[in-house]
């Protein structure tokens, strides 16, 4: 029977204001999950460890934390397969990043609900409802149907760098909601949305650490569905307003052109306003070979960039 040592984070407020670590060694089943392991202790060892969990099937999402730093669901996450991935039998388990303890491995996730509520996960048609219901093509919900597997488990959000530097990004999980919608040939407020998704604090401030892809439990792929918003605020024109959009679209622009990325006209793209302040830096650098050459270039087979840039635009 395989031994594990348990790290477990605590916080007992009502007792302490600092968190402190705790070890449980057990002895357990070659098929235990991280969330079996865990009640265990609790039956048998201390009783007031703290922790969320309901469905026990990888459904409810509220049983996810931290093993050995990375997120899981642990009703999800096998004992024996965290253990044989870190090549150590000790187990660090501490309550999702991103958030504040509220006790032990349980956190407060108001702020995940406020952003979540911000993005209008739900439908809005246009015009007067029909009489029976709005009939979707297959085809059509396929489109939106990674992002329809979310369970709000807020494992992309543990993870997300964009939130640990600005706790007012909106968050991958809340995007991808977003796109659930705006992605959705029901709904009718396209361009509100993009509008709504593409301001401060919106999908333009993503880092594109591709965390919340690689630890997402149900393979939503958050920030797919970011990359896809991108795409719906460019269709619908709202791509001017954020230096994010903008720096986007130089990057379509520069490709577009040139056939290749022209890094040199990023920054007046981006930031047209403070763009001459950084000139003197950017000549020093160009004359230190630092910097490429800030003329226009094309490469020679730049018909066949566009008609791949055409090809994808189509199939989006």
């Amino acid at each position: 029977m395989p031994a594990t040592t348990f790290d477990v984070f605590r916080y007992q407020p009502d007792s302490s204001d600092t968190p402190y670590r705790q070890e449980f060694a057990l002895d357990h089943s070659d098929k235990v999950t991280l969330l079996d392991a865990l009640l265990q202790i609790q039956d048998e060892q201390d009783g007031s460890i703290a922790m969320r969990y309901s469905c026990r099937s990888a459904i409810c999402g509220s049983c996810s934390c931290k093993a050995n730093g990375r997120t899981v669901l642990a009703c999800m996450a096998q004992v024996e397969e965290i253990k044989e991935a870190d090549g150590s039998d000790t187990i660090q388990v501490d309550p999702i990043g991103n958030f504040a303890p509220v006790k032990d491995l349980i956190v407060d996730l108001d702020p995940f609900w406020e952003k979540f509520r911000s993005v209008k996960p739900y439908l809005i048609p246009d015009g007067k409802a029909p009489e029976k219901e709005r009939i979707v093509s297959k085809e059509a919900m396929n489109k939106v149907y990674n992002e329809s597997k979310c369970i709000l488990c807020a494992a992309c959000y543990s993870e997300c760098n964009s939130l640990a530097a600005d706790p007012d990004f909106v968050g991958p999980a809340a995007l991808a909601w977003g796109y659930r919608f705006a992605g959705d040939e029901r709904d009718g407020q396209r361009k509100q949305r993009a509008k709504l998704y593409s301001g401060e604090h919106g999908l333009w401030d993503c880092t594109r650490c591709m965390y919340c892809n690689e630890r997402c439990p149900k393979g939503v792929e958050p920030r797919d569905a970011i990359e896809k918003l991108g795409g719906v605020a460019f269709r619908e024109g709202v791509s001017w307003g954020d230096a994010g959009a903008r720096h986007a679209r130089a990057f379509l622009v520069s490709v577009r052109t040139g056939g290749k990325l022209n890094e040199t006209l990023l920054v007046p793209f981006t930031n047209p306003v403070t763009a001459p302040l950084d000139a003197p830096f950017a000549l020093q650098m160009i004359r230190k070979g630092k910097a490429p050459s800030p003329l226009p270039h094309r490469i020679k087979k730049l018909n066949e960039v566009k008609h791949l840039m055409k090809n994808v635009k189509e199939e989006v």
